[in-house]
């Protein structure tokens, strides 16, 4: 499902998309549906991806909605930190069965932001994820050119 806020702004909702970069053909990602382990963040995955979930927080005023934000990244924190890290990171299985169900080798997503290239093997293919940085202290970014893809922070 299109969320409420990209199709009210004509955004392109690109998750999970296949796209040839680099030459080669690579699943983007935002990477939060991997984190299988994390059943509490699936969960309100589902319910902010709601119709109604997005229809009610839309319904409120611009100070309100920037005040309902400010509360759930405050509990995002809380939350995060009480949990252990381990649920938090991607699911193997469900990186494979991504790259499996695509028939891809290469993987690009987000929201864990522990940046680097792991190599895995599926069904017998030499596969690579990569995990994108974050942006809140330090920014980076994946570089693919001719000399490959590499992970570039400043």
């Amino acid at each position: 499902m299109i969320p409420a806020a990209a199709r009210a702004s004509g955004a392109c909702w690109m998750d999970p998309s296949v796209e040839k970069v680099g030459g080669a053909r690579t699943l983007l990602m935002h990477g939060d549906t991997l984190c299988t382990d994390d059943h509490d963040y699936q969960a309100w995955r589902r319910t902010a991806r709601s119709r109604e979930w997005q229809q009610e927080f839309l319904a409120k005023t611009l100070p309100e909605r920037r005040k309902a934000l400010e509360a759930l990244r405050e509990k995002s924190r809380e939350v995060v930190g009480a949990k252990p890290a381990e649920i938090m990171d991607v699911n193997d299985s469900a990186v494979r069965e991504a790259l499996r169900m695509h028939g891809l080798t290469r993987l690009v997503h987000g929201h864990t932001h522990r940046p680097a290239r792991h190599a895995l093997e599926v069904d017998g293919r030499r596969c690579e994820r990569w995990m994108l940085p974050d942006w809140y202290e330090r920014g980076g970014y994946l570089a693919i050119d001719d000399a490959g893809p590499r992970l570039v922070s400043f």
